[in-house]
């Protein structure tokens, strides 16, 4: 098999002459895993096994390299320090981690991988000059198991978040509905189980099922939480649901909102408290707008999508949302994911999955679900962008006192070039760039509409792909 290609991750912040990892698979042709009986005692993780069967018409699929023996070259323009081979030996299945990388001038960066012909940029790497007092992770919040409706077991699905789409959190939100007491109690102990503070970051969580008022996905703060069922009578209903949550101190997150089917309705009920963030893109498409007004990616399938149920719809009735990307994984992918190549018209998933990046002190549950609660996060359509967005000098997720002027600061950068950049308000877009460039610094200002106006940057790549930061709500 030939490689066709990189899957290339490096970490989007660092301080000068900080150490760090570079992440990479080898690529190669997409193929299917069939289902098989594996023998007793297998110590290896399994690419797939009798149960990876899917009501979705799903089927585990890997596009790595079986083999891969030979070198690699990496090189990192001025400033780099490191490698400038890999080697793989033994004819193994190619995914590395390679040390011993440094930095020695600030600003971004990009890795460069060349082998057979085939060369491929890293993800932007912003490098300070003294340590950085907070560091841009990403993760992905939303996925499904064979318990539900998905394929591959919990701990198969953690191993491939952590060592093969390269993220830094993750969390399992199967459908709480298709668990029992005792099945829960092991999800829980698999989140806890993956939990590896500053390497891999998890969250006990579930998703709540209720297709009348729309699906809200549970994120615990610590290790425990009671599982919560939208068939049980305690948590029937929002009501029940949003006491749960503030008895234990749990985020709620709604997703695929503008769906017809399965989507939010925003006038059933919100709590303000604890429901902090909306899932914006997943395999579903992008619930941000409807396609009248310049969504690109609309939901089409299970009805498609319904005006009044959109992201811009919930911000302009007043909810405080930051704006996150997730998964909504079935395939068993989390941050790498290949269903969208899967027959649509069978299992539903039209789009790539979206990843959530989110600015924390560190990498622990507990930084992590701060960042979240805070809503200094923003969601792309996996991929990692850098993104810094503020208003009045407040940043995205915040609220501010301000009259006159605001001043609007955004900060991006990418390996694929920007094509479009703009500033929303009050979910109509009142300024924008055409850049055409991977690196971006843009300081304007607008004068408001004279109330409480909310803001956020809206990113378009020269790929298609997109990322929105979260808002920035302004008060006079």
């Amino acid at each position: 098999m030939d490689l066709s290609g990189f899957f290339i991750v490096a970490p989007s912040v660092v301080g000068i002459g900080e150490p760090f990892e570079l992440k990479l698979k080898l690529l190669g042709e997409v193929r299917e895993i069939p289902p098989e009986c594996f023998p007793l005692n297998q110590t290896e993780p399994q690419l797939s096994s009798r149960y990876n069967l899917s009501p979705r018409g799903l089927a585990f699929k890997d596009n790595v390299l079986p083999e891969f023996e030979g070198s690699i070259e990496l090189s990192g323009g001025d400033g780099y320090e490191g490698p400038a081979t890999y080697t793989f030996e033994g004819g193994r299945r190619p995914i590395a981690a390679i040390p011993g990388i440094r930095y020695t001038r600030e600003g971004f960066h990009y890795i460069t991988v060349t082998a057979n012909g085939k060369q491929v940029r890293s993800n932007p790497i912003r490098v300070c000059q003294a340590p950085p007092a907070e560091r841009l992770f990403w993760g992905d919040t939303h996925a499904h198991t064979i318990f539900s409706d998905a394929i591959r077991s919990p701990e198969e699905v953690y191993g491939f978040a952590r060592d093969e789409g390269f993220l830094d959190l993750f969390s399992m939100t199967d459908h709480a509905e298709a668990l029992t007491d005792r099945q829960w109690d092991y999800f829980v102990s698999v989140a806890n189980d993956h939990y590896e503070p500053g390497r891999f970051a998890t969250l006990v969580a579930l998703e709540w099922t209720n297709f009348e008022v729309g699906h809200r996905n549970v994120y615990y703060p610590g290790d425990h939480g009671p599982i919560l069922r939208a068939t049980d009578s305690p948590y029937q209903d929002l009501e029940g649901l949003y006491r749960a949550a503030r008895e234990h101190g749990a985020l709620l997150v709604p997703h695929h909102s503008a769906n017809t089917q399965m989507g939010v309705k925003w006038h059933a009920g919100h709590d303000p408290e604890m429901e902090r963030l909306v899932e914006i893109h997943s395999v579903w498409a992008c619930s941000e707008r409807a396609e009248h007004q310049g969504n690109p990616y609309p939901i089409r399938v299970q009805g498609g999508e319904t005006d009044g149920q959109h992201v811009i719809d919930a911000l302009n009735l007043g909810y405080r949302f930051g704006i996150i990307g997730s998964g909504d994984i079935h395939d068993g992918r989390p941050g790498d994911d290949l269903s969208c190549l899967q027959n649509m018209a069978q299992s539903h998933l039209t789009a790539r999955q979206g990843l959530m990046g989110f600015w924390a002190k560190e990498l622990t549950r507990e930084a992590a679900f701060e960042a979240m609660w805070n809503r200094r996060v923003f969601g792309t359509m996996n991929v990692r962008v850098y993104l810094r967005f503020e208003v009045c000098g407040a940043f995205m997720g915040s609220t501010v006192r301000h009259d006159g002027p605001r001043q609007i600061h955004l900060e991006a950068a990418s390996e694929s070039p920007f094509t479009l950049i703009e500033i929303v308000r009050n979910g109509e877009t009142v300024q924008k760039i055409e850049p055409g460039e991977c690196e971006i610094l843009w300081d304007t200002q607008d004068k408001g509409s004279g109330g409480t106006d909310y803001y956020y940057g809206r990113l378009m790549r020269e790929d298609g792909q997109m990322a929105w930061s979260s808002p920035v709500w302004v008060e006079p």
